[in-house]
């Protein structure tokens, strides 16, 4: 493996020598440094603005995303790492130039990412060990990032503003969240424990031919999502751990939940509903009986995870929660709005690429 990690290494470091001869050069006379704090309290020092940042390690796309916010970012992106069909195509709608860019797989070596001469790489804070601390040892600066609930979402806005030069614009993006909070606020505020149903959210997943349902943590966006809505997230007591959970139809069915909604990363999330709505077992659930099975709402990303669509989201998950409290929402153009004004997309790509992908946001 280091053999292999080595080789690369000097392939990379002979394909990108040129650029990697003017990408260090000195910054330019009255261009200041940049001093920032991170996701795990570093206080990262760049040259100056950073304008050939690499996004890498696991769980890329969740960066990927949160940087193409800002206006710019196509042209300081220098390089992406490999992620799914489904997020590959996203960054392409974003930034034209995407599939011409550099690509990382997400278990790339710090030298392989070196030799691309980055003046900055953005990782998950969970890579430190893996990848950002190699980085750092060969000279290249790193910013680590959470982007996992609602209160780290501001902080690590902040901090990509302030790298990027632009803390106006993560404080415009914040307000789009804090306004959504807000309405939450709002719409719950009067509920009382029993005017908020019993809720379960699953993810499906499908192993060698094996199924499995899981639930999440209490810490992640996804039981938040469920209380910020006004339901009660029944399985808290069961995923007290750090991951998803394995729950059997056993202890579903002890749950008896009001509402079921099932979550599918690497498929339909109706298909499933469909599915579950035809078979027996699942059909004596009084959530199925009464209609309230949901497949979460998707386009390229579902959107319970803390990805930037995570209050399109809570917006969708609201509406089905609490539908006499939140009837108001259109979610129809709830997600044009999210796009055209966060993205900058034409309201004819996002009606093409995006609202084709969701299915009906109408409710009930």
């Amino acid at each position: 493996m280091g053999k292999r990690r080595l080789l690369w290494g000097l392939v990379l470091l002979s394909m990108f020598g040129l650029v990697a001869c003017q990408g260090n050069a000195a910054p330019a006379s009255g261009e200041q440094t940049v001093v920032v704090t991170d996701a795990l309290g570093r206080e990262v020092t760049l040259a100056a603005l950073p304008q050939r940042i690499i996004i890498g390690g696991r769980a890329n796309f969740m960066l990927n995303d949160a940087i193409y916010l800002f206006p710019d970012a196509p042209e300081r992106v220098l390089a992406l790492t490999k992620a799914n069909q489904a997020a590959t195509a996203f960054v392409t709608l974003l930034d034209p130039e995407a599939e011409a860019k550099i690509r990382f797989m997400a278990d790339a070596a710090a030298e392989e990412i070196a030799a691309a001469d980055p003046d900055l790489v953005l990782l998950k804070s969970y890579m430190q060990e893996a990848l950002g601390a190699p980085l750092e040892q060969l000279g290249i600066p790193v910013l680590y990032f959470d982007f996992e609930t609602p209160e780290q979402y501001e902080r690590d806005l902040g901090i990509l503003g302030q790298a990027l030069g632009n803390a106006e614009r993560a404080a415009e993006i914040w307000t789009y969240y804090r306004d959504i909070m807000d309405r939450m606020a709002e719409g719950t505020a009067n509920l009382t424990a029993a005017d908020k149903p019993r809720v379960l959210l699953l993810q499906y997943s499908e192993s060698g031919g094996e199924v499995a349902f899981k639930v999440p943590p209490v810490s992640w966006i996804q039981t938040q999502m469920v209380e910020l809505a006004g339901g009660i997230p029944i399985w808290k007591e069961a995923a007290q751990g750090g991951g998803w959970a394995v729950v059997n139809l056993e202890q579903i069915a002890a749950w008896n939940p009001e509402q079921v909604y099932v979550i599918n990363y690497f498929g339909s999330a109706a298909e499933i509903v469909a599915q579950l709505q035809a078979d027996p077992q699942w059909s004596e659930l009084a959530a199925v009986r009464n209609e309230q099975l949901f497949g979460f709402a998707s386009d390229f990303h579902s959107w319970d995870q803390p990805d930037t669509r995570w209050g399109l989201g809570l917006l969708w998950l609201a509406q089905r929660i609490q539908p006499d409290a939140f009837a108001a929402i259109d979610m129809e153009a709830e997600t044009l709005h999210f796009f055209e004004t966060l993205y900058g997309l034409e309201r004819d790509v996002i009606e093409a690429e995006i609202l084709s992908r969701t299915g009906d946001l109408a409710y009930p």
